[in-house]
């Protein structure tokens, strides 16, 4: 049976809340090499509370924080996408390094969609979808992706990292 996460949004929470978050986000680990793919999971999310187009959120499995995304909104085209507000842009997603190999990729990132399509029915932003790019080099991210129903839409060779893949799921 696949695991199952929650997102808890950050924009959400009172002060205090988000300071517990805060703090097991700054507990978090990379594994060995994943710093060549994601940032640090705090700066992320403090990056994501200052700016209003992103969503940051915590991923949870049984009340324990495992991990980080955030959801943008008019910025696609950092994934390879052609235009920036048809989608949303998954970024700076990770799961601890303590946490790997169980699942929470997977269902962390279908439960993105999932979201997505609750904001933008929230919102009305007409958005069909979410976006991302993975470096091609980070096989485990790719199969995760693939795994949660994301399609890849090529080469986009805009990462700092080297060459990504442009992964695409529909809502």
């Amino acid at each position: 049976m696949p695991p199952h996460v929650w997102l808890i949004s950050l924009k959400d929470l009172d002060e205090d809340a988000q300071a517990i978050h805060l703090g097991e986000v700054a507990r978090m680990e990379l594994g060995t090499g994943q710093d060549d793919f994601v940032g640090d999971p705090l700066r992320m999310m403090l990056t994501g509370l200052e700016e209003q187009s992103r969503m940051p959120y915590v991923i949870e499995e049984n009340g324990e924080a495992v991990g980080v995304l955030t959801l943008q909104s008019g910025a696609a085209t950092l994934a390879g996408w052609p235009d920036d507000d048809s989608v949303w842009l998954l970024r700076g997603f990770l799961i601890d390094r303590r946490r790997q190999g169980r699942g929470l990729g997977p269902a962390a990132a279908a439960a993105a969609v999932a979201t997505a399509a609750k904001l933008t029915a929230r919102r009305g932003g007409g958005q069909a979808g979410v976006v991302l790019s993975v470096n091609e080099r980070n096989g485990s991210g790719l199969a995760a992706y693939r795994k949660a129903g994301f399609e890849d839409r090529g080469q986009y060779l805009g990462g700092d990292a080297g060459p990504q893949r442009t992964m695409y799921a529909a809502f």
